[in-house]
């Protein structure tokens, strides 16, 4: 355990509840029109999930739309680290409120579900003990004392869990029958047609591989190599100078996997190919520390 307590600085914390904020006040801002235009469907498609599961029927779409738009003041706020203990909690709920009204209308989407999670994550520890326009934690505060490193570490754990579960699945339905890229060949293949069907935009290189089934076998491996191997990113730091660098060779190949299927599948999962899921691994702190130098300097000019 005195790896996952293993302490870093509060200023490595606090650069990941930075990037994961600024992450989440964007994408919020961005689907705001969606989260309007989901919340006027006809009441009939309404399919409520997960804490969604507790209204009787669908809000209205102005309601729905406000409280998308506190979700993006909350985010803000969270990224600034404002008030930190009271927002951060308030912030990952109205995330989670927002995205699960959003998947119950007909269709469950996956794109957001591990950015909830990191909100969660960040939202119980003390992330804003620097870098930070609100008071910091007490001193002596329990948070502050078990350490800067458990967070990330749990943020690591929780990447890992999706990856992991991806890859279980594959072998539950398919079994080892998956490695011969014929299911993966056939999944590409299929989603592409339906795109093409509905006039939706094909994946730039899904015409090009579909010709060349043989590929497929190494693209199947590969994948579940990468999604059965993710619990690197949590041991590889106990294991050494060598553990850490093949799980930051595994973040290269998680991100690769990511382009990869929008290249495929036109499928995007924006905050994995951000990479700010992965930063856990680096030291987010410096790149945060040289940018602030670089504007200070701007300003003094």
């Amino acid at each position: 355990m005195k790896g996952w307590f293993a302490d870093v600085p509060a200023e490595r914390l606090a650069a990941v509840r930075i990037l994961v904020g600024a992450f989440a006040s964007v994408y919020l801002t961005v689907r705001l029109g969606e989260f309007y235009a989901v919340a006027r469907l006809p009441a009939v498609s309404f399919d409520p999930v997960g804490p969604i599961d507790v209204l009787g029927g669908p809000l209205p779409p102005i309601v729905v739309l406000a409280i998308a738009m506190v979700a993006v003041v909350l985010a803000i706020a969270f990224t600034l680290g404002f008030h930190y203990r009271i927002v951060a909690p308030l912030a990952a709920i109205a995330a989670l409120w927002v995205t699960a009204y959003r998947n119950s209308w007909g269709m469950v989407f996956h794109t957001e579900n591990l950015l909830v999670l990191h909100l969660i994550a960040l939202a119980l520890a003390p992330a804003a003990d620097a870098w930070a326009l609100g008071p910091r934690s007490p001193a002596g505060h329990y948070l502050a004392r078990a350490g800067y490193g458990w967070p990330l570490r749990l943020i690591a754990a929780l990447t890992t869990a999706t990856y992991v579960l991806a890859g279980v699945a594959k072998l539950r339905l398919a079994g080892l029958a998956w490695t011969d890229g014929e299911l993966l060949r056939n999944q590409v293949a299929i989603d592409n047609l339906r795109k093409a069907l509905l006039g939706e935009p094909v994946a730039p290189l899904a015409t090009q591989l579909l010709e060349h089934p043989d590929g497929f076998i190494a693209f199947a491996m590969l994948t579940l190599a990468i999604e059965l191997g993710a619990p690197i990113l949590v041991v590889g730091e106990l294991l050494g100078r060598w553990g850490t660098r093949l799980a930051k060779l595994w973040v290269l190949g998680a991100w690769s996997f990511h382009v990869g299927v929008v290249l495929m599948m036109n499928i995007w999962f924006p905050y994995p190919l951000s990479l700010i899921p992965y930063v856990v691994v680096f030291r987010p702190e410096r790149w945060l520390a040289w940018l602030i130098a670089r504007l200070r300097r701007v300003r003094g000019m």
